[in-house]
């Protein structure tokens, strides 16, 4: 009996290592085309962002939830052409960007040409939300591409897939398996092995 609790735990840490995903906390990777979340597209145009925070981690590239607080790399890159012959800029609001006449500005890149499409910000990201917002000169204001992003924040959407989900697994395996040991079809398959 003891073997099979064995082998039941061993299943159930293996679905727990298979169902949870080592870089869940970890930038947005190589994710190309319309699966990446940095990826905005207003009309026509578009424009891809990434925060750095090489302080923290050299490589990482963040575009939402920024894992820590502190002086962030902003960069965006202009995918489309047509924006690279217009005054682009850049504003940083601490806040949602819902009820303008709260939001505090952090950081503002006021709008210039880009020859090589990418417009660059530093900006120290305290915890909390904040709301990054392109504009040009031309564009109407209610479609600004928008960027909000969390700072230091538990992102509780995350925690749940990433915890619950594979817990809810585990149970669901433990419940089988005493479902399954109770049984009176194993225990008769296991008088007839034993005989």
């Amino acid at each position: 009996m003891m073997i099979h609790m064995r082998g039941i735990g061993a299943l159930g840490l293996l679905l727990v290592a298979v169902l949870s995903h080592p870089d869940v906390a970890a930038a947005h990777g190589a994710v190309s085309g319309e699966d990446d979340p940095c990826l905005r597209q207003v009309g026509a145009r578009v424009v891809h962002f990434n925060a750095y925070q090489p302080q923290y981690e050299l490589r990482g590239q963040y575009c939402t939830d920024i894992p820590q607080a502190g002086d962030t790399f902003l960069v965006v890159d202009l995918v489309d052409m047509a924006w690279r012959n217009e005054l682009v800029g850049m504003r940083v609001v601490k806040g949602s960007g819902s009820k303008e006449a709260d939001d505090q500005i952090v950081a503002d890149i006021r709008p210039s040409l880009h020859p090589d499409g990418i417009l660059r910000g530093e900006v120290r990201l305290d915890e909390g939300l904040y709301t990054v917002i392109l504009a040009t000169e031309t564009q109407n204001l209610m479609k600004r591409p928008q960027y909000l992003l969390r700072v230091h924040m538990t992102d509780y959407q995350q925690l749940v897939r990433t915890v619950a989900v594979p817990l809810l697994g585990v149970l669901l395996a433990a419940w089988f398996g005493y479902k399954l040991l109770r049984s009176t079809w194993l225990r008769k398959w296991w008088a007839v092995l034993r005989s």
